[in-house]
């Protein structure tokens, strides 16, 4: 199975859009996430408003990624391991009691959705180059 330029393109804007989006979300109302959740809120806010403009940031990346994905690929596969380090934690965090599992919806729009469109793009940039880190 492959993904084409077009899909490619497509998939890196809308991860672009997303993560724009759910970052200025996080940064700009810090404690919603927490309340529509019905987790407690936590003190130092700031902490989720760091991480929400990072993901914002992610979403610069992928719209610079979406204009050629073969010679911006490390941008994609940086992603592609947070989108797999994330669950990760959560999982290791759930398992200690630190998150409770009303946590894990957010890892379904940030994470899950997005492993096979940036595995396939990968998989595509990986047979085109053979990982050349030269265009």
């Amino acid at each position: 199975m492959t993904i084409s330029d077009r899909a490619t393109r497509l998939t890196l804007r809308a991860a672009a859009a997303y993560n724009v989006l759910w970052g200025a979300w996080v940064v700009l109302f810090p404690a919603h996430f927490f309340v529509l959740t019905g987790m407690a809120v936590p003190d130092h806010l700031m902490i989720w408003q760091g991480m929400g403009m990072v993901i914002g940031v992610y979403g610069l990346g992928y719209w610079w990624a979406s204009s050629d994905a073969v010679r911006h690929w490390p941008i994609v596969a940086v992603g592609f391991l947070g989108k797999i380090f994330g669950p990760l934690g959560f999982a290791f965090n759930y398992v200690q009691g630190v998150v409770p599992f009303s946590f894990f919806y957010t890892l379904i729009t940030n994470d899950f959705i997005w492993w096979v469109p940036f595995f396939l793009i990968l998989k595509k940039v990986h047979e085109t180059t053979r990982w050349r880190l030269t265009a």
